[in-house]
Parts: structure tokens; sequence; C-alpha cells
């Protein structure tokens, strides 16, 4: 199981600009851990989603219990897996 879920949603109102929102619920952990997995989606998103996004449109990372002990690396995979899915 991934440690994110990667939910697009396009706009459709004519504006080539992509939004981006993250979320981890309070089942993942306490402030310090939640806010930890928030940053490591905000790196994930500033770094993929510039050439790998959809534009138009609304992105939204919402955290897992698996992501925060998850290598960066594995999660970068898993974002670039998501996005190359979600262009189809």
């Amino acid at each position: 199981m991934p440690g994110f879920v990667l939910l697009v949603r396009d706009r459709r109102d004519g504006d080539p600009a992509m939004r981006v929102g993250f979320t981890v619920t309070k089942k993942i952990g306490n402030a310090v851990v939640r806010n930890r997995m928030k940053r490591r989606l905000r790196s994930l998103a500033r770094e993929l989603l510039p050439s790998n996004g959809v534009g138009g449109a609304d992105h939204v990372l919402i955290g897992r219990n698996g992501g925060i002990e998850r290598d960066y690396a594995a999660l970068r995979t898993e974002l670039v897996k998501a996005l190359k899915k979600v262009a189809r």
C-alpha cells in the first residue's frame, strides 16, 4: 500500500494553473508526525508536479499510515507512478 493517496480533479474553468492540497489525519500520529508527513508531501509536489502534473486540475495528496516510515525515494517513485496513471 502506498504512503499516500493522490486525487486529481479537473476544474474545467479554463485556468491552466495547477492547485495542490495536502491532508494528513490524526490517525497518523501527533502534530509533529503529521507536519513531517506534510513537509514530505510538499517537497514531492514541488519537485514533481510542475513537470508531471495535470494542468487546470486540483491535486490532493492524502497522507497514509505507512508514509512517514517510508523512504523518500520510494514515495517519489510512487508519486511518479500515480501521476503517470492519472495522465492516461
